[in-house]
């Protein structure tokens, strides 16, 4: 799952901070238990000096064979027990207060008495229980955790916030931004070097940018525009050799190939034009079209290439279909959906044309087989053998859907029916 820069570096933050926080932690117990028993110990190495003193002063106190209140007892041992060095260690003990047993640090110790004899000294003294300690330690770190993790989110995300502020500025610029639609821009001063670095790079990134669109879409319309001329010239020349009358079969008929290989080649530069003109968002006026009344209009421009086809055309409207869209690439759509449903279709076919709210689809007869769906809407993919097309206008169509967010034109065969399918968001509808 993708996830914005601020909470991209917390997530590892959090992740580092708990592991942190549990080798610490560790650290931390393993210290204390260490600086608790070393001054514990230290007290009862002095406790043990100031009894042997007591019991040369008093020696009833030999007579203390268990632990009372003074935490000691002394008990006789032989000779080969006698171990002239200090034992320390930890003992549970029971503990009438609590009605358990408790730990106690214990310090064991032989000494010789006034009368010569052999003596254990034996001195406890209460200290911390572990379990507790380590109860108390993994709450205290889990509330710190949990405070620090609280405050990391809100720091950073406030701190982020503030520093990517001139990142985002920039990011909505350029999400805003088209080819030959820019928008002069007041100068931005950043405090952050590497977000003016950027600014200043995308300026002139869009600046060269603008530049060689502006020379490739005045290439484009010049070339186009020079094309046609020379193009007609000779259409119309061929024009007037034909009907001159003077040539024989065979030269009338590579004159009347001729000319519609031109013809042919006028439209393949007309359709690349209006190709770039779309990708280039030259159709940038946006109106209230509607879908409805424009279909309508357009099979009576075409009365005459309809009856010449004997197609019977037919309109189901079970719907209004209207969006804000560009009028002329409107009409270039529905003319090529139009234009490609009657004439690749049988002699006295039929093409139904079905407008629904969100969908229009036009169907038509003619060849039994599907098409390519993976191929169709590609440039210069051709349908049949028909040498007077130019392998764009599908192509022509998924160009301009593409340029609306939510439209979408597809092919299905259902019923031996050829059937393209456009479509667009319900948010589109007016």
């Amino acid at each position: 799952m993708k996830v914005s820069l601020k909470y991209y570096t917390i997530k590892y933050m959090i992740g580092i901070l708990l592991l942190i926080i549990a080798v610490w932690a560790a650290l931390f117990y393993a210290y204390i238990l260490d600086e608790v028993y070393d001054n514990v110990d230290d007290g009862l190495k002095d406790r043990k000096i100031q009894i042997i003193k007591a019991v040369y002063h008093d020696p009833k106190l030999l007579n203390s064979k268990d632990f009372g209140f003074n935490e000691f007892k002394i008990k006789p041992i032989s000779e080969s027990e006698y171990k002239d060095k200090n034992r320390l260690y930890n003992k549970m003990f029971y503990m009438e207060y609590d009605d358990k047993d408790q730990p106690y640090r214990v310090l064991e110790t032989d000494f010789i008495d006034q009368f010569g004899k052999r003596q254990r000294l034996e001195i406890r003294t209460s200290t911390v229980e572990q379990d507790e300690l380590v109860y108390d330690l993994t709450t205290a770190l889990i509330v710190l955790y949990i405070l620090l993790v609280i405050s990391i989110v809100a720091v950073n995300g406030y701190m982020l916030n503030k520093a990517m502020r001139p990142f985002y500025t920039i990011l909505e610029r350029l999400k805003k931004y088209q080819f030959g639609a820019s928008s002069p821009q007041e100068t931005q001063n950043y405090s952050i070097k590497e977000f003016e670095e950027l600014n200043v790079e995308i300026e002139e990134m869009i600046e060269r940018n603008e530049l060689v669109f502006h020379q490739q879409k005045q290439f484009i319309e010049n070339a186009s525009h020079e094309l046609q001329t020379p193009l007609a010239i000779v259409t119309n020349k061929i024009d007037l050799a034909i009907q001159n009358g003077d040539l024989n079969k065979e030269n009338m008929n590579f004159l009347t190939e001729v000319k519609g290989d031109l013809r042919r080649m006028a439209g393949l530069n007309k359709s690349l034009l209006v190709l770039s003109k779309i990708e280039n968002s030259q159709f940038n006026k946006i109106s209230k079209v509607n879908f409805n009344e424009m279909i309508a209009e357009l099979i009576k421009s075409y009365e005459d290439f309809i009856e010449f086809k004997k197609v019977e055309v037919s309109i189901i409207e079970k719907g209004f279909f209207g969006s804000d869209f560009n009028p002329d690439l409107a009409d270039i759509l529905l003319s090529n959906l139009l234009k490609n449903a009657v004439k690749y279709n049988n002699q006295e076919g039929i093409v139904s044309i079905i407008i629904e709210d969100n969908r229009l689809i036009f169907q038509n007869s003619g060849n039994g087989t599907p098409l390519d769906k993976t191929q169709i809407f590609n440039r210069f993919y051709k349908q049949g053998s028909d040498q007077s097309s130019t392998g764009l206008g599908l192509s022509i169509i998924r160009t301009i859907t593409k340029q609306y967010p939510g439209w979408d034109i597809v092919y299905e065969f259902e019923d031996g029916l050829h059937c393209f399918i456009l479509s667009k968001n319900n948010a589109l509808v007016f």
